[in-house]
């Protein structure tokens, strides 16, 4: 959780008239007037803190807040850097696709899906091909057949107008890049 500046009182903006006192060092102080703790944080020339506002009394921390929100906005910033966003790559193809052009599509969607994408695979009808239906089926349900070993189908096939949709999504414990084998004797 972000703590911003305008969620945690500092000094003055104390309310409370007793406070339960930590130190920057995390030793309990005990519970003390208000004014006393201010006093307290004031010869060591940093702040008194609120970090539990709702506790009977309220639990406060002496500690250098300018520093803490440093210290914290990188915290966030690192969080932010780990987290990997999942975007739909989609792959379009035609229900009576030659093998070539389908290996090239199977290829691409593998690789969006090693990226840890999700695949969106649409099978696309002109014309009469849409009296066909099951035609484009047997090709997303080769697709999903030959991907099985590293995504699993969110969505099954299902026709939306002239498109036939299918989403595959990558298996968490997908690890195409550090597999090893086993040592020989």
């Amino acid at each position: 959780m972000a703590i911003s500046k305008d969620s945690l009182k500092i000094n003055e903006e104390i309310r409370a008239r007793e406070v339960r006192v930590v130190s920057s060092t995390n030793e309990q102080l005990g519970i003390m007037s208000l004014r006393d703790a201010l006093r307290l944080a004031g010869e060591q020339n940093i702040d008194l803190v609120e970090v539990a506002p709702t506790a009977k009394p309220p639990v406060c921390r002496i500690m250098d807040f300018g520093r803490f929100r440093y210290e914290q906005q990188k915290r966030d910033k690192e969080v932010k850097k780990k987290q990997k966003v999942v975007t739909l790559k989609e792959v379009k193809i035609r229900p009576n696709i030659e093998d070539h052009d389908f290996n090239v599509k199977l290829k691409n969607a593998q690789r969006f899906l090693e990226d840890g994408d999700k695949v969106k695979v649409t099978i696309m009808f002109r014309g009469r091909e849409l009296s066909h239906p099951e035609l484009g089926k047997q090709v997303l349900v080769r697709m999903a057949s030959l991907l099985k070993d590293m995504a699993t189908v969110e969505r099954d096939a299902k026709l939306e107008g002239k498109n036939m949709i299918m989403i595959v999504a990558p298996k968490p414990n997908n690890t195409p890049h550090n597999t090893t084998q086993p040592a020989h004797k």
